[in-house]
């Protein structure tokens, strides 16, 4: 008898929902996205538009590459992982937490050195150029963590083949993710930085005075893919977004290349 009354209250609980035209099942799961900081103003305008069309907002996580494919290894339930160096995707490729037909790369950008808008301070990028006295005796240079922080392992290749990196030991503020240093410089608490120049474009507190040489670092650029095991029917839907017309508009306005063709 209870498990008849236990049938007839779902039973009817059922009826009341189709009635009500909500759905008998849960929703699906949002659409979950890991994504370098450096692209939060330019996805979350992309997702925007995704959502424009029709979608359901997806959740986007924005960190660094490193703790992002970190994440994904240990078992975050993350659907699309987009990094910004090579580095940090091959490393998830090699521990299989990414689907490796859907990897293409999708961006490119480059690596400047910024000062506080109200800065009167002038600086040629150059071999051996004394780039300690741009921070002065007590200043530090605001760069990502080169371990963990693409923008951090770039500015340390750069300033490394530009002989410039030894002049700093002890005048680098070492940052979590390139947005942390982006703000360093934006309050004026380092007078200097190195950040992505679509970092630079996205804050009204700082200028950029020079852009280091594309031969004095690895090409920055921001591969794209699955995760592995993803079972959620927008990931693969998003990933083609991402190399559609209005993405490549989102993009491009935030000052990145859009390479995928």
């Amino acid at each position: 008898m209870l498990m008849r009354r236990i049938f007839l209250a779902a039973a009817a609980g059922l009826v009341a929902a189709l009635a009500c035209g909500q759905p008998a099942v849960a929703q699906d799961k949002p659409l979950v996205v890991f994504a370098a900081a450096s692209l939060k103003n330019a996805l979350d305008d992309v997702a925007t538009s995704w959502v424009a069309a029709g979608h359901a907002k997806p959740s986007i996580s924005y960190a660094a590459s490193g703790p992002l494919a970190k994440q994904i290894e240990a078992g975050a339930p993350a659907d699309i992982f987009i990094s910004a160096d090579l580095a940090w995707m091959d490393y998830a490729e090699g521990k299989n937490v990414i689907d490796k037909a859907s990897r293409f790369t999708l961006l490119g950008n480059d690596l400047v050195l910024i000062v506080p808008k109200a800065s009167t301070s002038a600086f040629k990028i150059a071999p051996n150029a004394p780039i300690a006295d741009l921070v002065g005796a007590g200043g530090h240079l605001a760069v990502g963590e080169p371990k963990s922080v693409p923008a951090g392992k770039y500015a340390q290749e750069a300033l490394q083949k530009l002989g410039m990196w030894d002049s700093l030991q002890g005048k680098l503020a070492f940052a979590e993710n390139v947005r942390a240093a982006l703000q360093l410089v934006a309050r004026a608490e380092a007078p200097a930085g190195i950040v992505y120049k679509t970092d630079a474009f996205a804050d009204p507190g700082v200028k950029i005075l020079d852009t280091f040489p594309a031969d004095s670092h690895a090409p920055v650029v921001y591969p794209a893919a699955l995760v592995a095991g993803s079972s959620n029917p927008a990931a693969a839907a998003f990933l083609a977004y991402l190399k559609g017309a209005d993405a490549k508009t989102a993009f491009e306005k935030q000052g990145f290349t859009v390479l995928v063709k």
